[in-house]
């Protein structure tokens, strides 16, 4: 069973914001939304061998804990597991099979605590939706969160 506090996604400015009630306190979403949301949209910290976006490397820029990014709440895990997706790493990326696919094991990567929590994986689709837009769906048990990203074209 989930249980996180509920947010409101805005498409068009692309953030979230929890959700008050008409009592103004908190309200508890049951479903996996929040969860899969926040999973998707914090950063990763890209591993060593990632290429970063910005065409950065170990040779070219100075070495700094914000270069490779990184979701705060990491550093408190006690058993060393990150939170987040590595699609940020898709900033500069082209529309290519290769993006498509990078984008799809990256999900898996950030999702792959469902399968502890459910007993079942994630379902995850990627696809071109038009150009320069790579649309991607994930379904958890009877819920699903479709999102989109643009890349280069």
């Amino acid at each position: 069973m989930f249980c996180d506090l509920a947010i409101n996604y805005d498409p068009e400015a692309r953030r979230c914001d929890l959700t008050l009630g008409d009592d103004f306190d908190l309200v508890l979403d049951l479903t996996p939304i929040p969860a899969i949301i926040m999973s998707v949209g914090l950063d990763r910290r890209a591993d060593p061998d990632d290429p970063l976006p910005e065409g950065r490397s170990q040779f070219l820029a100075p070495s700094n804990f914000s270069e490779r990014r990184g979701a705060i709440g990491d550093a408190f895990d006690p058993n060393g597991e990150l939170t987040g997706s590595k699609l940020w790493l898709l900033d500069r990326a082209k529309q290519t099979e290769t993006t498509r696919l990078l984008c799809e094991a990256w999900l898996e990567e950030a999702l792959s605590w469902i399968e502890a929590e459910t007993g079942q994986p994630a379902e995850i689709e990627v696809e071109w939706v038009r150009a320069g837009v790579l649309g991607y769906r994930v379904m958890v048990e009877d819920t699903s969160v479709s999102l989109t990203r643009r890349v280069a074209d």
